[in-house]
């Protein structure tokens, strides 16, 4: 659609209605951080809804078909020391596609979304059945068939722009559209595990939104959490309506993606304080005094009040007046209107001036 013609973006993904208006649907990606443990990852579900995640994301892919046996790391050492992606993917590639359907029945008593990014086209075929939309990892941005083979499902799309050009992410969503996706959101992400908050780059979200304005855009996170969920609060902040981040059950856990993860707490304090926000931001952009500021408009703005007595027939001059609450009288937004008109009765000094103390204006 024109965006001439779609001046608010929105984008359904299962049972909501997602815009620049609402809250942010919230991804926790489990990923492979069950380390192949189906109870586990129920588990890691259940605590998930609870806390109060939207959607729940695994990782589906069989390490052969992801990457080449010679495939180098290209994470932090440091918190993950295996050097080969094949190596550290084969490590957690157990689940099959039973295992997600289980999941995904677990995900339905718990209200939330299932979703698994698809690394392959056999995991994107089964999956279909089972999520309300697809989430496209941003390594796979390029990969033209992955791209047709999901936007022909007629589902909408989820996809992560990290460590891409804006002509690669211009590419990647009219190949969609080509294919027959409609519904497409775009991630701003870093591709750095983790991410330093120097290099979160979370203005990015707004290039996004300038450059897709028909767009819902979001943001998909691999900082440090914080207490206060710093980095994802702020991505809403600037516009970001779909926010994923790792999730584990263990953030001292060493290794893959449990250390730049959010834990159950986290969650439970970013939903708060989305919650918190949107009190603060209201349901109004529009400049407006509020109902309940109706006494203050009356009692704390000012009136024109008379310095001095004065007897009718007097001309008003500015020296004769003053200002002082509250605003019962006539309000000193009519100062240059009062100054020469002449007063119809006589008044006391401190009176409030009201519209009847002036004779007519005289054309």
């Amino acid at each position: 659609m024109p965006v001439s013609e779609l001046t608010h973006p929105s984008i359904r993904l299962g049972d909501r209605e997602i815009s620049l208006e609402s809250g942010p649907y919230i991804i926790a990606e489990i990923g492979v951080n069950h380390a192949g443990d189906r109870d586990l990852a129920e588990q890691m579900v259940r605590d998930a809804a609870k806390a109060g995640a939207h959607g729940v994301k695994f990782q589906s892919y069989k390490a052969g078909k992801l990457a080449s046996k010679h495939s180098p790391a290209y994470w932090d050492l440091n918190s993950e020391p295996t050097t080969s992606q094949y190596a550290l993917f084969s490590k957690f590639d157990a689940f099959e596609e039973e295992d997600y359907q289980y999941l995904a029945g677990v995900a339905g008593e718990c209200h939330v979304d299932f979703l698994s990014t698809p690394f392959d086209k056999e995991s994107a075929a089964y999956l279909n059945g089972m999520m309300p939309f697809y989430k496209i990892a941003s390594a796979d941005l390029t990969n033209v068939p992955l791209l047709r083979q999901v936007a022909g499902f007629g589902k909408p799309v989820v996809l992560s722009t990290g460590a891409s050009t804006l002509g690669e992410t211009d590419a990647a969503v009219s190949i969609l559209r080509e294919a027959g996706c409609t519904d497409i959101s775009l991630l701003h992400c870093v591709l750095n595990y983790p991410t330093p908050n120097d290099r979160a780059h979370l203005a990015m979200i707004g290039s996004l939104r300038r450059s897709f304005p028909e767009l819902v855009i979001g943001y998909s996170d691999h900082t440090l959490p914080d207490d206060a969920m710093t980095t994802l609060t702020t991505a809403y902040l600037l516009g970001a309506r779909v926010i994923e981040k790792h999730y584990t059950h263990d953030k001292t856990l060493p290794g893959n993606d449990h250390y730049h993860a959010m834990d159950k707490d986290d969650l439970a304090v970013f939903v708060e304080r989305i919650r918190l926000i949107r009190e603060l931001l209201g349901d109004s952009s529009h400049k407006q005094p509020l109902e309940t500021e109706g006494i203050s408009r009356k009692n704390a703005r000012r009136s024109i009040v008379m310095d001095v007595d004065a007897k009718a027939g007097t001309v008003l001059t500015e020296s004769m007046l003053t200002y002082k609450r509250p605003g019962h009288g006539v309000s000193p937004i009519h100062w240059d209107e009062v100054i020469g008109r002449v007063l119809a009765r006589n008044v006391e000094s401190d009176h409030i001036l009201q519209w009847e103390d002036l004779a007519p204006a005289m054309d």
